[in-house]
């Protein structure tokens, strides 16, 4: 105690210099505290980068080695193909050399005669002179022929024309204008109207009374009224035709998309995403800091929790906890199966229930 009171003597302001530099160290705590974080941050976040940057390197390199790889094995293929094409063409000239040879010498040793040439076009000739005689000669057949049919033709007309002016004929009283007093002789068509009988008149025959012979007086026509439309064609009686009623029977199925999915699809493509994650990713090491640390990591204050904390990258990043999912049988994430659509894809023929074979 007198050792307290004797500093005190000595020097009386001791108390007021602790008490302000507890107030100043108390001011500045919270900003040196925000200034540590973000040098921990700052930190860390460069020592990410360079990892990332030394995996894209690794990566740069690994792919560069792989791509030169396969641009040397494609390189060697494509080179074997065109030596290959090189000596195909090559032997193939050869064959079309020896070829062309080989047929100039059969053809002038064996094919080609002068005198056999000659022979046969001198018989060649010959040929095609008989051959132009007998085409001239069926031109000259076809000519006649058409100018028989012509005059026959003709003669039907004019036998036709002559039975309508059948009335302009001559009689023993009147003469026709075909046979005229002032020539020496009748006109050709006087003697064509004289063979031919008169054309019968149009519209319908009298008739007349079979005992008396004298012609019974006929009723005027009756007015014609306007033509009905035409029926069109229907189907007659309460059926339809075949070819629709089996059309409509074995019709396609067209199955909705609720029945073309299956039940566990949401699950076998999570699975799937799961699996090709999987096989993405670049690097399946743990994360590890480029230095070795001897001091225990102090965790941050605002990630700090009665939970803990997880640390960046030492897990999946997509993480599920099966324990804390509904386990319960009653529950499905899917609806039942319909027993309606168990029926889809069966033939409904007549005089069965459901499909063919089962009888009513």
């Amino acid at each position: 105690m007198a050792t307290v009171v004797r500093i005190l003597e000595r020097n009386s302001t001791i108390m007021e210099e602790v008490f302000e530099r507890h107030k100043l160290a108390e001011e500045d705590r919270h900003r040196e505290f925000d200034a540590s974080v973000k040098i921990q941050a700052w930190f860390r976040a460069a020592r990410v980068r360079a990892y990332i940057k030394y995996l894209h390197r690794c990566a740069n390199i690994v792919q560069k080695v792989w791509r030169g790889y396969l641009g040397r094995g494609i390189f060697r293929e494509l080179v074997k193909q065109q030596v290959m094409i090189m000596r195909m063409n090559y032997y193939n000239a050869m064959a079309t050399k020896i070829q062309k040879i080989w047929r100039g010498y059969y053809t002038r040793k064996y094919v080609h005669n002068y005198y056999s040439r000659k022979q046969y076009l001198e018989g060649l000739m010959v040929k095609n002179e008989i051959i132009r005689n007998e085409l001239a000669e069926y031109t000259e057949q076809k000519a006649a022929d058409r100018q028989h049919a012509e005059a026959i033709a003709a003669q039907k007309k004019l036998l036709e024309e002559a039975s309508k002016r059948h009335y302009l004929i001559s009689t023993e009283v009147v003469p026709s204008i075909y046979n005229s007093p002032f020539k020496p002789h009748p006109d050709e068509m006087e003697f064509i109207l004289r063979s031919v009988q008169p054309r019968p008149p149009t519209g319908p025959k009298p008739k007349r009374d079979n005992r008396s012979g004298i012609i019974v007086p006929q009723s005027p026509p009756l007015p014609l009224s306007e033509p009905l439309p035409p029926i069109a064609q229907k189907l007659q009686g309460p059926f339809r035709p075949p070819n629709e009623v089996l059309k409509q029977r074995f019709k396609a199925l067209q199955p909705t998309l609720r029945v073309q999915t299956s039940f566990t699809s949401v699950d076998e493509a999570r699975e799937a995403m799961k699996a090709k994650e999987w096989v993405m990713r670049v690097n399946d090491n743990i994360f590890e800091p480029f230095t070795r640390r001897t001091v225990p990591y102090e965790s941050y204050l605002h990630t700090t929790s009665k939970y803990g904390h997880l640390p960046y990258g030492t897990r999946y990043f997509r993480e599920e906890n099966l324990a804390q999912h509904i386990t319960s049988s009653n529950f499905k994430t899917v609806v039942s199966p319909i027993p309606v659509f168990e029926k889809l894809n069966d033939t409904y023929a007549k005089g069965t229930d459901t499909v063919p074979g089962n009888p009513v």
